[in-house]
């Protein structure tokens, strides 16, 4: 029966286009998470975790409980698998993009890596490796870390690795290849003081320019967090070259970018 439920949708969702430059943001705060998400063809989404008792604990803040189906592999892992499954081998159907899959890590960083790149290693089939490109054959879902990020030496140290870094704009310029760190995250109040009426400033879209030029420059994805969530700040933010909108309405945003 709980693949027959999540076949459905994935019949639904046959002609869906996906949204490349959608980020689901706090995923699991919706009412069905990362299904609500692929419903609306996000191709990117967030889930927080904390590390319990040698578990993976999705949630904002630390649980009061330990409840079995909020996990990593309840509500994305096993999810994920079931609809790779039931699509040959995509998350959306004739999709040759990467699903991107960003972990926010909000227990100790590195025992909390290591459970997670374990708990990757029973998920192989589908989880790309870092030095997987979309040139080369690869397998559909690609993790990156955030948060409490772990130490980069102890990524590099892993065979095989399953993971990549979310960036910082200080990493920009210390040589990360893209592949290691595919995505610059930035707060939006670090870089733009606009909150979405009248016009930005001189000073903000410099900062802007110079954030998405430095990172394009070097093979990665820009993302502003914390964002005005409404349509003319994701106006803006694409006309700039931001690569991923950081979104909470799911819906809205699905209905406004394909209405453009």
């Amino acid at each position: 029966m709980r693949l027959l439920l999540l076949l459905f949708p994935v019949l639904l969702q046959a002609q869906v286009k996906p949204l490349s430059q959608a980020h689901a943001h706090n995923d699991y705060e919706h009412g069905r998470p990362l299904l609500d998400a692929l419903d609306q063809g996000f191709a990117e989404v967030e889930a927080d975790v904390f590390l319990i008792d040698g578990d993976l604990y999705v949630s904002h803040v630390m649980p009061l409980w330990k409840d079995s189906t909020r996990t990593l592999q309840s509500l994305y892992l096993d999810p994920l698998k079931w609809r790779i499954e039931a699509n040959g081998g995509r998350v959306f159907p004739a999709d040759t993009g990467f699903f991107y899959f960003m972990i926010d890590i909000k227990t100790e960083p590195d025992t909390t890596y290591k459970v997670i790149q374990k708990q990757l290693m029973n998920y192989a089939a589908m989880i790309s490796l870092v030095r997987d490109s979309l040139d080369e054959p690869h397998k559909p879902v690609k993790v990156f870390l955030s948060g409490n990020r772990p130490r980069l030496e102890l990524l590099l140290a892993q065979t095989p690795q399953h993971a990549a870094l979310d960036g910082r704009m200080d990493d920009l310029g210390k040589a990360i290849p893209p592949a290691l760190m595919p995505v610059v995250s930035a707060p939006y109040k670090e870089v733009l003081r606009w909150n979405g009426r009248g016009k930005p400033d001189e000073r903000d879209l410099q900062c802007l320019h110079y954030l998405v030029q430095d990172a394009h420059a070097e093979g990665k994805k820009v993302r502003l967090w914390g964002i005005p969530d409404k349509p003319r700040v994701w106006a803006f933010l694409l006309s700039q070259g931001v690569d991923l909108i950081n979104i909470d309405k799911l819906e809205e945003f699905r209905r406004w970018v394909t209405g453009r």
